[in-house]
């Protein structure tokens, strides 16, 4: 759920003039997954722009506070949201930890990289929501560690329906500064994109993971 119209479509507007999002639907990107996709969004870009990352830590750390006020730590989904949940929760004062996908094989075997205790209120920030099964991933893990996950904020989200399902099965709040509607819209408007390209980026997302050129 985006909170700010104009905070949406600013954000939508750095990625794209940075090239943190990448719109190439005549020649789709190859997903992970294995979805044929005509964008590919890689925030991690933003930590190499410190006036675009300052905005993104800030938009964000308001919207925190406005939220659920101050958690008392700040939680950050490796690898991609380290960098900017760190950000945040320097502007906010406030101890930071990262979530593995899983846990180490040696060592300590750690999961969670940080002191995190008992009871503790967790806000977690992503980088970027697809389906949503790795971000809802690192919840699991603080919660069977013993924190009250209280929710996620997230910079940029595809708003998939199956996104959205997951998190409603899983009763968490998602937040971003952002989405693909905005995006869209966005890149429309500052003629980013043509028409037609336009009606390939709607088209792909009403079924991403069958779509095909």
């Amino acid at each position: 759920m985006v909170l700010n119209k104009d905070t949406a479509k600013k954000t939508a507007e750095l990625l794209l003039q940075i090239n943190a999002i990448k719109l190439n639907p005549e020649n789709p990107f190859s997903w992970a997954s294995g979805w044929k996709s005509p964008i590919y969004c890689d925030n991690r870009i933003i930590l190499s722009y410190p006036p675009i990352r300052n905005y993104v830590r800030e938009e964000i750390a308001k919207q925190v506070e406005h939220l659920y006020g101050k958690p008392d730590v700040i939680a950050g989904v490796a690898t991609g949201a380290i960098g900017i949940g760190m950000l945040v929760a320097d502007y906010l004062g406030l101890p930071f930890i990262y979530v593995r996908p899983e846990a180490k094989s040696h060592g300590r075997q750690n999961q969670i990289e940080g002191s995190l205790e008992k009871n503790q209120t967790v806000v977690v920030i992503e980088d970027l929501i697809s389906t949503g099964k790795s971000s809802l991933n690192a919840v699991k893990a603080l919660e069977e560690s013993g924190a009250k996950v209280k929710g996620m904020l997230a910079i940029f989200t595809y708003g998939f329906e199956v996104a959205k399902l997951n998190f409603e099965k899983h009763n968490l709040e998602l937040h971003t500064l952002s989405d693909y509607d905005h995006l869209i819209e966005q890149a429309t408007e500052t003629k980013y994109i043509k028409e037609d390209q336009n009606n390939t980026l709607i088209e792909w997302k009403k079924n991403p993971s069958e779509w095909q050129q």
